[in-house]
């Protein structure tokens, strides 16, 4: 069990990984996702994304990751409390899977 902002939670791992039909690219000073390989993909949605965002897809695209594998680059690269980074982590991934990109393995 885990304890996050006073409630308990049962802990359980989802191992995760980035759809290698995607790729980032840089486009106008901006770090975008491209949909590679698919001509059906809606191109008028364009994720963009910020510098941990990006941080995280460099460290973690081409392996299998936990919540938890996120959380701790976090922490190493930037001054964050675990939770912070573990609910950094979450909005990324959340985020990313709404979209098709992260998938649960």
């Amino acid at each position: 069990m885990v304890r996050l902002d006073g409630f308990l939670f049962l802990k359980y791992e989802i191992i995760m990984r980035i759809n290698t039909k995607f790729k980032l690219r840089d486009i106008a000073g901006e770090t975008i996702i491209v949909n590679q390989g698919t001509p059906e993909a809606d191109l008028t949605r364009i994720i963009s994304l910020n510098t941990s965002a990006r941080l995280l897809w460099n460290e973690l695209s081409d392996k299998d990751f936990l919540i938890e594998d996120a959380a701790e680059i976090l922490m190493e690269h930037y001054s964050v409390s675990e939770e912070t980074a573990k609910k950094d982590a979450t909005v990324w991934v959340d985020a990313l899977k709404k979209c098709g990109i992260i998938s649960a393995g």
